[in-house]
């Protein structure tokens, strides 16, 4: 048994990525690391060396893990020059090639970790200042700027355009609200909001005393999604199409407000959602995009209610300085979801998004139902109320 926890343990499971994200990210490291020499190689002295090899560790980080804390910009430019300032200066002023190159590797890990920059790669780059040929050694402290700063500003630019060309990336890693933050604690949405909060995700890495290369943002979000494929797993197959409100009041582009804002009141409804000849979801229009408009409009009017009447009436005349149709008023492009969705993954769009009502498409985009926060907060008490 312990001959095979030891084999097991020599191949670890691999984080979970799509090939998709795989074929991404190794094309996205071949354009970084092109460009970069080409880029380089033009404004570079021509007598400087083109790149630092250690770019092409860096480029792992940079593309192939971007939600690292070690491949953030800082982290990046920082390990690099500060690496590199240390390996110059250890070859400079420590005799014995070996020392030298060893005490580098130690000091620029002791360097980056002072200054809150730790990069993997910015170890080889110290190495190379040491055991580097006489090319290298010639440059002095002028390699922190050519080729080391040169490329590292150049990665850096590719990887930030790069990187937030395809979906589902963010870099740089900015700080992530998490879904339950952007709830009121009373909201029936919350998934375990009490269980784990941010201080006791940063207590917990405290405790391990070791260098987690995940942030606590991306620890609480996962969190989040594992708690909502676990209510799914336990839920069972419920679909949007087995809770929307398929009686849907609509709107097309060119109806007159008076006329939408009518419908909603007699239906009393939030929102409508505009639709084109094709029954297609172009937009929605809701109570707060009538209100946010008025005060904006219309001024002569004392009383809010009148100021309202006024904006929502057709302007009589020829020309008008405030809009007349819904297509003028209503909020595009709109958020939509597919009738087979479950009705978990509508909790992060609602909470993230800020949203109240999430309009229902088939397979050709056409708009089939209607679901609300109320629809939702329904089905799941109903959920919650079944269980043991």
């Amino acid at each position: 048994m312990a001959l095979k926890r030891i084999i097991a343990s020599l191949f670890h499971a691999s984080a979970p990525v799509s090939v998709t994200e795989k074929i991404v990210s190794a094309a996205a490291a071949f354009l970084g690391i092109f460009l970069t020499a080409l880029l380089s190689s033009g404004l570079g002295d021509k007598a400087t060396p083109l790149m630092i090899t250690s770019l092409g560790a860096s480029s792992v980080l940079l593309f192939a893990a971007s939600h690292s804390p070690m491949a953030q910009p800082w982290p990046f430019v920082g390990g690099q020059l500060i690496s590199a300032l240390v390996g110059v200066t250890c070859f400079k002023f420590i005799p014995g090639g070996f020392v030298a190159g060893s005490l580098a590797v130690a000091l620029a890990i002791f360097a980056m970790h002072l200054s809150n920059c730790l990069h993997p790669p910015g170890g080889a780059t110290a190495l190379a200042m040491v055991m580097g040929g006489q090319e290298l050694h010639q440059l002095g402290y002028s390699i922190v700027l050519a080729p080391v700063g040169l490329n590292v500003v150049i990665l850096l630019v590719i990887a930030l355009v790069i990187n937030n060309l395809f979906p589902g990336r963010r870099y740089p890693l900015l700080p992530f609200a998490g879904m339950a933050k952007n709830l009121p604690p009373a909201s029936p949405l919350v998934v375990n909001r009490n269980a784990l909060v941010k201080e006791d995700i940063e207590s917990a890495m405290k405790d391990m005393n070791a260098y987690i290369d995940v942030t606590e943002q991306d620890l609480e979000q996962i969190y989040t999604r594992a708690s909502l494929h676990s209510m799914r797993r336990r839920m069972g197959d419920v679909f949007c199409r087995d809770i929307m409100t398929r009686d849907v009041a609509t709107a097309e582009y060119g109806d007159e407000l008076s006329a939408v804002w009518e419908t909603m009141r007699l239906r009393k409804l939030k929102g409508v959602p505009v639709i084109d000849r094709a029954r297609r979801v172009v937009g929605i229009v809701t109570i707060v995009d009538f209100l946010k408009r008025v005060d904006k409009t219309h001024h002569a009017h004392p009383r809010f209610f009148d100021r309202l009447r006024a904006f929502i009436r057709r302007t009589p005349g020829m020309t008008t300085d405030k809009p007349e149709v819904v297509g003028e008023i209503m909020s595009s492009p709109v958020i939509t979801a597919t009738e087979d969705m479950h009705i978990v993954s509508l909790i992060p769009l609602f909470s993230e998004q800020k949203i109240h009502h999430v309009p229902i498409v088939d397979k050709d985009q056409r708009v089939v139902g209607m679901v609300t926060q109320t629809d939702l907060t329904v089905a799941l008490y109903r959920y919650w109320a079944a269980m043991p």
